[in-house]
């Protein structure tokens, strides 16, 4: 399938995106989001990918939605369109792991898009930030809830009233991503991390990442009951026999992603 403001290819187990709105700083405009999700439901579907890596340019991952597009919604028509929820949650709620591999710019409703993505690996010239206040609105795609959780209630809470960019030092520091790489190694690193993700065992990556998921929705205790039990589920599986029997006879397992 063809796009015009994304771009998509797949290195081996690998499905990559790549936001191509340059003109725009990847502005998430409606079609873009629109071709996203087309994109994520195709990777989805083929079997031969196990891990997706959603990314940008050097200059911007996305510099937010795109303001000319939402300047002249009204409060019933964003709210009946249901507007951001649609294609845009597709990101978190794909099963295969989605790594943002983000550069430059990630702004409002880009940096939003990042956290929807299960973890970030950033270049040491990214930016994050969530200006809308700037704008005379809030985030709306999970911007005051997603930040309060990865970096605390202090941090986000200067960021969501100020406005306020941080650096990817900052932003490894305070949790938001999982590592900073130099530019020239982003996608090389991000791939890399993809395919190791891809190697592993289709159905207990999926047990694994609903389980890490279930720790910001759920207690303690509810969450530790749930990782129990989907553990004890593993040992109906091909891939845990094959696992443990390659790791004592010392071999690398064959995994058949049943």
């Amino acid at each position: 399938m063809s796009y015009e403001n994304i771009k998509t290819e797949i290195q081996e187990h690998v499905g990559i995106i790549t936001l191509d709105r340059p003109e725009a700083l990847n502005a998430l405009c409606a079609d873009l989001i629109s071709e996203l999700g087309n994109a994520l439901d195709a990777f989805e579907a083929n079997d031969d990918i196990g891990c997706i890596v959603l990314t940008g340019s050097e200059k911007a991952f996305a510099a937010g939605a795109d303001i000319k597009e939402m300047e002249k919604k009204t409060f019933i028509s964003a709210y009946m369109e249901d507007f951001i929820t649609g294609d845009w949650e597709k990101v978190s709620n794909c099963r295969k792991p989605i790594i943002a591999a983000v550069a430059g710019f990630a702004l409002g409703g880009g940096c939003e898009l990042a956290m929807m993505c299960d973890f970030i690996i950033a270049a040491d010239n990214a930016k994050f930030g969530q200006p809308e206040i700037t704008l005379g609105t809030i985030p709306g795609a999970g911007g005051t809830q997603r930040l309060t959780r990865l970096v605390g209630k202090s941090k986000a809470m200067e960021m969501v009233l100020s406005g306020r960019m941080m650096d990817s030092e900052e932003a490894e520091r305070s949790g938001l991503i999982s590592r900073v790489v130099p530019l020239a190694n982003l996608m090389e690193d991000a791939v890399k991390t993809a395919g190791l993700i891809a190697s592993m065992s289709r159905p207990i990556t999926y047990l694994a990442k609903d389980s890490v998921n279930q720790a910001y929705e759920v207690s303690l205790a509810a969450g530790i009951h749930y990782e129990r039990r989907l553990f004890h589920s593993t040992f109906a599986s091909y891939d845990q026999k094959e696992g443990m029997a390659a790791f004592i006879a010392k071999k690398r397992p064959n995994f058949k992603n049943r």
